[in-house]
């Protein structure tokens, strides 16, 4: 009977996998697949490589790499998802955190240069935390409250919370901007309300990459027919939930920033200049009241 497979020829198995699924950076993948799947650091695997590998290890791999090969997102097999430089758990309940999203952190910090702070931020369509949690990590003296209409989104941002070290300065609750009377049991007004709502065209979500279309909550995707469905309702809320001086800062889509510029301007606030992400989309928009 043959033995083991050795570290190298699962890796190779595995990129050759993935590689026929589609999927580009097969290597960089393929050493974090096996890297979850035997518990051992990417150094360490390099020094095993001609080591037989674990039968269990092996038969975890597969099972990880099928996975991969359906275009389930790296981060749901791995459970966890860097933003800022701090760890996320994720779960196909929440959006997987984007380094798109880190242009929100940056804008506010640009904003708001006092890291002391006692801020009271809102952050409405929470999913993992990645916003929240970031700013209650730069701002120790504040405290957050975020809303998510999902109860499975919601416990992924607990954990993150209370793993982050700020779980007794957030308030999160269940909520949703699509249901008279929402805004009631907030509590504000606040000093910043952060979001990254749903803004794909509702047509235009089926057509994403698979990961994205297939994996990810269509929930936290879909933004109405024209992607600005969730705007026009969190530029109206605004002047109720921003106190006077604060800042409203939304991410937003590719070529949607005019628009929804204007929504705020419409709704009484002074928008500022819209800013870019890395790639040098116009990602947010920031409007004060």
């Amino acid at each position: 009977m043959a033995g083991n497979a050795s570290y190298d020829a699962l890796l190779r198995d595995t990129a050759v996998a993935l590689t026929a699924a589609g999927i580009d950076n097969v290597r960089f993948e393929a050493r974090l697949l096996l890297s979850h799947a035997t518990g051992l650091a990417i150094e360490q695997l390099i020094s095993r490589g001609p080591d037989a590998a674990p039968a269990a290890a092996a038969a975890t791999l597969r099972e990880l790499t099928a996975r991969r090969v359906r275009r389930e997102p790296m981060a749901y097999i791995l459970g966890e998802r860097e933003f800022w430089g701090l760890p996320f758990k994720v779960s196909p309940a929440v959006l997987i955190p984007r380094p798109d999203s880190e242009t929100v952190i940056e804008t506010v910090l640009d904003l708001l240069p006092d890291r002391d702070a006692k801020l009271r931020i809102l952050d409405l369509g929470l999913g993992s935390g990645c916003l929240l949690l970031t700013l209650l990590r730069e701002y120790p003296q504040a405290t957050g409250v975020g809303i998510d209409a999902s109860e499975a989104a919601l416990a992924v941002a607990r954990a993150n919370a209370e793993a982050l070290g700020v779980a007794p300065r957030a308030h999160l609750a269940s909520g949703d901007w699509r249901e008279a009377g929402w805004m009631e049991r907030l509590g504000g007004p606040f000093d910043l309300l952060v979001s990254n709502p749903p803004y794909i065209e509702s047509a235009a979500v089926d057509g994403l990459m698979p990961e994205v279309a297939r994996h990810e909550p269509r929930l936290a995707l879909d933004g109405g027919a024209d992607g600005l469905a969730a705007y026009r309702i969190i530029a109206a809320a605004s002047p109720a939930l921003v106190g006077p001086g604060g800042w409203a800062v939304v991410e937003v889509g590719e070529g949607q920033a005019p628009a929804i510029t204007s929504l705020f301007a419409a709704a009484g606030l002074a928008p500022g200049p819209a800013r870019a992400d890395l790639g040098g989309v116009e990602r947010v928009v920031p409007a004060q009241h």
